[in-house]
């Protein structure tokens, strides 16, 4: 079993732009509930089926599988709650801990944020300057509420 720990953050700069390059997802949603998600991902020419149950205590239990992209591309088109969500993901080093950046496009185009994983709700980790306000414990930042609550609602 694997329990993801995660912190999210807005960006207060476009710094982080000049440290990687990105590679564009899409996703979707099978299944959302307070009790897990069940979502179909491909990243650049590679899909994934993740499960991930309710948080407690900082963390959730996550299981993902790669699929085959024509599978995930199906389950896209057919099995997932619209609209999808559409993003390019930048993977940046910052003082031994690895910061993915997320930009939206779509119904969730300007949205950007940044997520750095855990291996304890605790652990101490660096902020790079371009780290703007957290925004973990805010539910529309979730992947999984912006389908239902895309980002262009919010203005």
């Amino acid at each position: 079993m694997a329990i993801e720990i995660e912190k999210k953050f807005l960006v207060s700069s476009d710094v982080w732009r000049t440290l990687a390059d990105g590679v564009v997802y899409r996703q979707g949603y099978i299944s959302i509930s307070a009790a897990h998600t069940v979502r179909v991902r491909i990243a650049g020419e590679t899909g994934f089926l993740t499960i991930k149950g309710a948080e407690v205590d900082g963390g959730r239990y996550e299981f993902e599988y790669p699929i085959p992209v024509s599978e995930a591309d199906q389950m896209l088109t057919h099995l997932c709650a619209k609209p999808l969500i559409e993003k390019k993901r930048f993977v940046i080093d910052y003082r031994g801990s690895k910061w993915e950046v997320d930009e939206f496009f779509g119904d969730n185009d300007g949205l950007v944020v940044a997520e750095i994983e855990l291996e304890s709700v605790h652990q101490p980790f660096a902020k790079p300057e371009w780290i703007g306000a957290e925004v973990t414990g805010d539910s529309r930042y979730y992947n999984a509420s912006l389908v239902s609550n895309p980002y262009s609602n919010w203005k």
